[in-house]
């Protein structure tokens, strides 16, 4: 269980073909930190340490994980947000994660919007939806929507989230990872007999 505050911005050191699996080294600075099977949030994917090096780790994708998200389009040198997992008793500042991504979507637009920033995303899951104001996670990121339609959403980033997550390196065209709201997507099953 993750909450969608970014921990650091990591570099992708070498990826790894091994049948339908990927293997990504990660250089991050808390790799002496980390203990082989822990869970950690890749641009919103939560995948396994399998290996550990003095200033990095390895992890590995499924052929699964590679086609729903934006993971396959990685190369070597890329930047990826991590978080590693919550721990009971934390404050929960983003919101519930599973590391569980839902798809991905596309930016649209990207604007200047009172010394913030304001990212559109379009994407097709015709299952999911965001409501104004509810939360979804972009690339690992908790954020607050802002504006919520078929097939679309914004989100406003202020100065520091861009600085200190990938946010900043984005531009029209870019994919990222989406994780709808987990609650959202349990109450949405549980009305489905309903409507």
């Amino acid at each position: 269980m993750f909450t969608g505050i970014i921990e650091t911005v990591a570099c992708v050191k070498t990826i790894s073909q091994d049948g339908g699996n990927v293997h990504f080294i990660i250089n991050t600075h808390f790799a002496n930190e980390l203990k082989i099977d822990q869970s950690i949030c890749h641009n919103g994917v939560c995948l396994t340490v399998v290996e550990l090096f003095p200033d990095a780790y390895r992890v590995t994708a499924i052929a699964e994980t590679l086609s729903k998200t934006n993971l396959g389009l990685l190369k070597e040198g890329s930047s990826v947000n991590l978080e590693r997992a919550i721990r009971l008793g934390d404050r929960l500042d983003g919101h519930i994660v599973q590391g569980h991504v839902d798809g991905t979507a596309t930016c649209v637009s990207i604007s200047e919007a009172d010394g913030s920033f304001l990212f559109k995303f379009k994407h097709d899951h015709p299952d999911f939806e965001t409501v104004p104001k509810g939360s979804i996670t972009v690339d690992g990121v908790s954020l607050t929507v802002v504006e919520s339609g078929k097939g679309f959403f914004s989100v406003a980033i202020i100065p520091f989230t861009f600085a200190h997550t990938t946010f900043h390196k984005y531009e029209v065209g870019t994919v990222v990872n989406i994780e709808f709201d987990v609650i959202g997507k349990y109450i949405k099953n549980l009305m489905k007999p309903y409507l």
